[in-house]
């Protein structure tokens, strides 16, 4: 009896959630995983919070082994590039990195789940080996051997992952000096009001941060590296590199549909045009909710989604992505920064009549024994009051809130349905007002009031 065989390329998020669901939805089908790297599941969060000593064993970070897919009946093949696939064959050819072996393999259904390659920036200097990148956990092997000897470390990049490694940093005792080529940091998730809290907060803990200037060359000196801007200079000991990411698509390309960045484009079961072939995590593009286009959103959490969407969907359709909001989130200094959907900047490019509403406030009573402010950027629609995105910080947790915004954002609710939202209230959690429905009656305010409804 022939049973269908399905091939995963590529087994970090998407990759291990779409085995998950294929031994689920497709218990009697062959399952070949490749996989380049001797090990899966690695969480990139885990550099940061190893370099600040809130992991003390890099190993922890690992969520899945190989050895479970086994015993499962998955054939895991780990150090084993996939060299070429000819999708009108339905064969790959592949290399065992260790005994440099070449083979072929046929499939039936195919889950592509590469991920993405870092995006060298084209700086004079950068293959100096004080110059180091932060993506793999071999990487943040390198990163925390090096911190043990230097102490001067620059972070080029003022992103999510500049930002946190600047903590983990600043935490093992180290001085940081911070470099963001745009003149705010988290310039994609953040407007400047909300981007500037995160900046006093990270200078506050000795945090050297240097926006608007480009790194031109890196330059070994006797005793570390010049960093040379378009601004000024700096001396470091070792300079740690977030750069961007692209697509890992390279063998389809010519044989699916690509976007312009090389993304795969799928539908909303994740298949590619090839009726064989589905695609899910970092090589993907997602539908973007607030702007109800695709784009290219590269996070942990649309790979594991799709994942699974792909391996529950490889023989039928069975459910759909509801698409995205990109909420994100991080713990800065023991601040919660949270963010969902469209920035102010964001909006307004988006061709959005977009405005903003501003509310900062105890998240519960002052009677209680202790409280903390929380402050709110809400993004809404003039002209149709939808609700389009929202940032939040606080030293209380506030990532569930922002989760909630995002549940809104997706239902397309408006400003008006916000401020009214049902909420528990407790003066251990909050006011009888939620926080986030006065923040939705600020903006409310904004516009004169209630928009009238018809009966």
């Amino acid at each position: 009896m022939n049973h269908l065989k399905i091939i995963i390329v590529g087994c970090t998020h998407a990759g291990i959630a779409a085995i998950k669901q294929c031994l689920k939805y497709t218990p009697d089908a062959e399952i070949t995983v490749y996989e380049r790297h001797a090990d899966i599941s690695y969480l990139s969060c885990g550099t940061y919070l190893h370099l600040g000593g809130t992991v003390k064993n890099l190993d922890a970070v690992f969520y899945a082994d190989p050895a479970d897919f086994t015993q499962q009946g998955v054939h895991m093949h780990l150090q084993t590039d996939v060299i070429k696939i000819d999708a009108q064959q339905h064969t790959l050819l592949v290399q065992d990195l260790q005994t440099k072996q070449f083979s072929h393999d046929h499939y039936d259904k195919l889950i592509m789940a590469t991920g993405s390659a870092t995006k060298i920036p084209v700086i004079t200097g950068i293959e100096n080996p004080k110059v180091m990148l932060c993506k793999t956990c071999d990487q943040a092997h390198h990163l925390y051997a090096a911190a043990q000897t230097h102490h001067r470390i620059g972070i080029l990049g003022g992103g999510y992952t500049g930002v946190e490694l600047a903590e983990g940093y600043v935490r093992s005792g180290h001085d940081v000096t911070l470099f963001q080529r745009n003149d705010q940091l988290l310039n994609t998730y953040m407007d400047p009001v909300m981007a500037q809290k995160v900046q006093r907060l990270l200078q506050a803990k000795g945090v050297h941060v240097v926006t608007g200037a480009d790194v031109t060359r890196f330059d070994e000196t006797a005793t570390g590296l010049t960093v040379t801007t378009t601004q000024a200079t700096y001396e470091v000991d070792m300079v740690a590199v977030c750069p961007g990411i692209l697509p890992q698509s390279d063998l389809l390309k010519g044989q699916v549909r690509l976007s312009k960045n090389g993304a795969i484009i799928t539908n909303a079961y994740m298949e590619t045009s090839d009726p064989d072939i589905l695609a899910a995590g970092d090589v993907t593009e997602v539908r973007y909710n607030p702007t109800l286009h695709t784009t290219y959103i590269p996070l942990a959490s649309h790979a594991i989604r799709q994942g699974a969407l792909a391996g529950m969907n490889v023989t039928q359709h069975r459910l759909q992505s509801i698409g995205t909001q990109a909420t994100t989130g991080m713990l800065l200094f023991n601040q919660t920064v949270a963010c969902t959907g469209l920035t102010l900047a964001a909006a307004q490019a988006a061709g959005y009549d977009a405005r903003t509403a501003f509310y900062q406030g105890n998240y519960r009573p002052d009677f209680m024994p202790t409280t903390a402010p929380v402050t709110i950027e809400l993004v809404y629609d003039r002209t149709s009051r939808r609700i389009l995105g929202a940032q939040l910080m606080s030293a209380h947790e506030v990532a569930q809130s922002a989760n909630t915004v995002s549940v809104l954002i997706q239902n397309n609710n408006t400003i008006d349905q916000m401020a009214f939202v049902d909420m528990l209230f407790s003066p251990n959690f909050d006011e009888p007002f939620n926080y986030l429905n006065l923040v939705a009656q600020l903006a409310v305010d904004q516009e004169d009031g209630f928009a009238s409804q018809q009966a």
